[in-house]
């Protein structure tokens, strides 16, 4: 937690509405681990003056984002990033320190953090007989990147933890992708879809877990040239105000990073300027308009390994106890 404002910075040579921008750079600014539970915002008249937006404006933002569980205002101390759903029971403190323990032990003998699930696993197997493996399904929104969070998640998990992907246009149509989510031990959600996976799947065990840059996009992103002349193009307009800093954050040796969205109407000429294409997941229709000898990459985001290790771990043993009495039932 951070005791000074979160800084949120507007810019204006984005094609952009400024109440979109504030909205995204906080919405997704959470999703994406920007921000954290307990961040203090600034106050509706602070930020409308450094942003140079109507107060109004602010306080519109604002209560779209209380509304969507992303922050909430308490009463003589200000607007804070909301408490994240799906912590571990404390009750279970001292069990989780000596897992740590254990954890901490292994990856200093070099053993991967699959490497450790698969041995723990093993020897309850040979401890306390059959181990029933955990089902756990990832919602995201992209078929092909929820796919990737989803083999990123079992890596992590190793074979004890059956992971599944389903994005939430198909908990909206498909019977069958909201059985597999009710039925699942646990389902892991981005900050701001949580409320939508509630409706859809109600009664389910849901975590919130942030999602960061991959390291194949950092890597990428690290490695290009300093006079490259770099456009990023995303296909939501409030993702952009988040995306450009973003990609200046992992590349900021290079000069300037200019932005664009998928159906800016001059497009064609700014692809044309540019050398280095940088696209938003989602957006990979702009790859079928790229020049010949403009290189592209895309800012793919992954499940970030630190929730999976301080939410996901814990919030799956925790209920171990429950799963195993119905197992036996």
């Amino acid at each position: 937690m951070i005791d000074t404002p979160i800084r949120l910075s507007l810019d204006r040579s984005l094609p952009v509405p400024l109440g979109l921008q504030l909205r995204g750079l906080i919405e997704y600014g959470i999703a994406c681990g920007e921000f954290r539970s307990g961040d203090r915002l600034p106050s509706v008249r602070d930020l409308a003056e450094e942003a140079g937006v109507a107060p109004m404006t602010v306080s519109q933002v604002y209560r779209d984002l209380k509304r969507a569980g992303l922050i909430e205002a308490r009463t003589g101390s200000g607007t804070f990033v909301a408490q994240r759903h799906g912590s571990p029971a404390t009750e279970h403190s001292g069990f989780h320190r000596r897992l740590d323990a254990l954890i901490d032990e292994g990856l200093s003998l070099g053993l991967t953090t699959g490497a450790i699930a698969g041995r723990v696993a093993a020897r309850l197997s040979t401890r306390g007989g059959f181990v029933r493996t955990r089902s756990l399904v990832l919602v995201g929104i992209f078929p092909a990147a929820t796919a990737a969070y989803a083999r990123s998640v079992a890596e992590a998990l190793g074979p004890a933890v059956a992971v599944d992907s389903v994005t939430l246009d198909d908990l909206g149509t498909d019977a069958a992708a909201r059985g597999r989510g009710c039925a699942a031990d646990l389902v892991l959600v981005m900050a701001h879809r949580r409320r939508d996976v509630e409706a859809l799947l109600p009664g389910a065990r849901l975590a919130t877990i942030s999602f960061i840059p991959s390291e194949a996009t950092r890597r990428a992103l690290a490695s290009l040239a300093p006079r490259a002349r770099v456009l990023a193009v995303s296909r939501f307009p409030d993702f952009l105000p988040l995306m450009r800093p973003g990609v200046m954050r992992f590349a900021s040796h290079v000069a300037s990073v200019a932005a664009a969205l998928v159906d800016d109407a001059d497009l064609a000429a700014r692809l044309s300027a540019c050398d280095v294409l940088v696209y938003a997941t989602g957006a990979e229709a702009v790859l079928d308009r790229l020049p010949p000898g403009v290189a592209a990459i895309e800012y793919r985001h992954s499940p970030d390994p630190g929730d999976i290790d301080r939410i996901v771990r814990p919030m799956l043993a925790d209920g171990s106890q429950s799963n195993a009495e119905e197992s036996a039932a």
